[in-house]
């Protein structure tokens, strides 16, 4: 169920909804000025710049600290660090790709502040790939760029090798680090400010079971959610965690509508369900062609750039030529490339794909398109704070503005590097003071059964997939609509809900995160960036050239309520009853909520 806000009026900054996960009460706490949840470049950044800074930091993270999305990112880091290339002309290629819904200030921030952030993070010790001969940092292309601007590491390693750099320099450091534990809720104080967060470890350790960080500042860089649908390159993990919590403590959402499908991921077949393997976009920039089974290049003539359009380009173009063969994948071809080729700068791809019986120096690669990242999140100010005094959102957990209605190739990790440094700069310049003490909310929303996820992917591939349609997103509405009134009547009926556990929690947060989706998805009603509506083929500026907020009621059997803007342009995330910003102090009076 959703209901509609007034246009251009988003709910009031810092409402809590009074909902919570049902867990057990914390048996153990940690103290800190800033408790970090993620350890992605996006988190291990900030947490490194508040420690240096003399924060107590504590960093949180679903995994080993190693394990997040960042060491997944195989193609690189994109930056204006070429002969010859400008942060302008890597503005234009990112406005180019948001179609439109870019914010124009915060994707300047990101290319101009983006060089000098690469510089620091080799300075903290990652090591990219180097020119033989001249020693400088080889670049290369993606789609949608009109320069060679990706710098790149083990040859199509670069997230593992940054997530090296930073890991190593957090322990050096001595930050404090709480492996294997999945947040479960924000703390707040009576004024509604941030005073933490909940969480339960996995396993042994220092700590166990359910616990609690106190912290009047908290950066979710928790990563995607891409397991809201069967078949994606995002880990296991990657079940919207953050954005769920976030809303449940009466944050703002926004452009959740725009997922990004990657345009090239091995195909498996037709009942692989989990994480994919990815077939980077690096190697298509690197020049191997799409092609049919026949051998057909069929995206000459699409687009200026064919095979490196922008990447929802590309993915409708194998979706279209998919449907028009009935065919369930199409094929990408280097053999050009030969052995030496693929070894030295394909690596991790060459291996995955033999792996599987696939060798792409004599044969054509088969992929298809598959859920890859959500452009859209935590809606912040370009300081990475949220419509919630204390709590911020960095990397792809956030929607900063940047990335508008589809990623630019490789402009992830230079987000989550840019913002971090940004949020950690707003947290050291504020008097270190407390917080009140959390106050205990009662869980009042039902958790789902651990089936429920597979059940939500199911749901969701078949009906807010690559293509979309009114029917197919108002059959996935009803049907996710099915799974939360049945667990909320069942609550409300007779007291029941799921069995707490990292599993229910994990179903309970995708179902969350669908139904946002999935009730942007039914509103806009265009085809824009990565959001692609067959009844509805044409991009509409004068209706659509907006965004769509949408924060969880506190009423209303726990509506979602959905708003869109007056404009491209983002209303500030901290205002007062008019809609004028106002300065935001650390902490703060939460404003009181108005609901539409």
């Amino acid at each position: 169920m959703s209901t509609t806000g007034n246009p251009g009026t988003p709910g009031a900054a810092g409402t809590g909804t009074g909902i919570r996960l049902h867990a057990p009460a914390p048996g153990w706490a940690v103290d800190a000025d800033v408790v970090v949840v993620g350890s992605g470049v996006a988190g291990l950044t900030a947490a490194l710049r508040c420690a240096a800074a003399g924060r107590r930091t504590v960093v949180v993270t679903k995994a080993r600290l190693d394990d997040g999305s960042t060491r997944w990112a195989q193609g690189g880091i994109a930056a204006a660090l070429g002969e010859g290339d400008t942060p302008e002309q890597h503005l234009d290629d990112t406005l180019v790709a948001g179609a439109g819904l870019c914010d124009e200030n915060a994707v300047r921030l990101l290319v101009t502040e983006g060089p000098d952030a690469v510089r620091r993070l080799i300075a903290a010790g990652a090591v990219f790939d180097t020119s033989a001969e001249t020693g400088e940092i080889e670049l290369t292309r993606e789609g949608g760029h009109h320069r060679r601007r990706i710098a790149h590491a083990g040859g199509d390693a670069t997230g593992a090798e940054i997530s090296r750099a930073l890991v190593e320099a957090v322990h050096a450091a001595g930050i404090e680090t709480v492996e294997n534990a999945l947040v479960l809720d924000l703390l707040q104080d009576a004024e509604g400010r941030t005073a933490g967060v909940t969480l339960h470890v996995m396993g042994e350790g220092q700590h166990d079971g359910v616990g609690a960080v106190h912290a009047p500042a908290v950066i979710l860089a928790t990563g995607g959610m891409g397991q809201v649908f069967s078949a994606t390159t995002n880990p296991s993990v990657s079940t919207g965690d953050g954005v769920a919590l976030a809303l449940r403590a009466g944050a703002e959402v926004s452009d959740l509508e725009f997922v990004q499908f990657h345009p090239t991921v091995l195909f498996l077949g037709p009942d692989a369900e989990g994480q994919q393997p990815l077939v980077s976009e690096a190697v298509r920039g690197e020049g191997a062609h799409l092609v049919d089974a026949d051998g057909v290049r069929f995206m000459l003539g699409q687009h200026e750039l064919a095979e490196l359009a922008p990447r929802d380009i590309v993915a409708k173009g194998i979706t279209r030529r998919m449907q028009e063969q009935g065919t369930l994948h199409m094929y990408l071809d280097g053999r050009h490339f030969g052995a030496e080729m693929w070894e030295n700068r394909f690596p991790t791809i060459l291996a995955a794909c033999r792996s599987h019986g696939i060798d792409p120096v004599t044969e054509p690669i088969p992929v298809a398109p598959a859920a890859h990242y959500a452009s859209g999140g935590v809606r912040t100010d370009l300081h990475g704070r949220t419509t919630v005094p204390g709590l911020y959102a960095c990397g792809e957990v956030a929607c900063t503005g940047v990335h508008g209605a589809n990623r630019l190739a490789s402009n992830s990790l230079l987000e989550g590097l840019v913002f971090a440094e940004r949020i950690a700069e707003d947290i050291t310049s504020r008097a270190a003071e407390g917080s009140g003490p959390g106050i205990p909310v009662p869980a009042t929303g039902p958790l789902q059964p651990a089936t429920a996820r597979y059940e939500v992917q199911r749901i969701m591939t078949r009906g807010a997939g690559v293509l979309r349609s009114a029917e197919s997103l108002s059959e996935a509405a009803e049907a996710l609509e099915t799974l939360y009134t049945t667990a909320l009547g069942e609550l409300e009926a007779h007291g029941k809900t799921a069995e707490p556990g990292v599993d229910t929690w994990e179903a309970t947060n995708l179902l969350c995160v669908a139904r946002v989706l999935v009730a942007a998805a039914q509103r806009r009603a265009e085809t824009r960036g990565c959001h692609w509506r067959e009844d509805h083929p044409g991009r509409d500026d004068d209706a659509w050239r907006r965004h769509l907020v949408v924060r969880l009621s506190a009423t209303e059997r726990r509506a979602l309520v959905v708003t869109p803007t007056d404009s491209a342009d983002f209303p500030p995330v901290d205002a007062d009853a008019s809609g004028a910003p106002r300065p935001w102090t650390f902490p703060t009076p939460n404003p009181s909520s108005q609901e539409h």
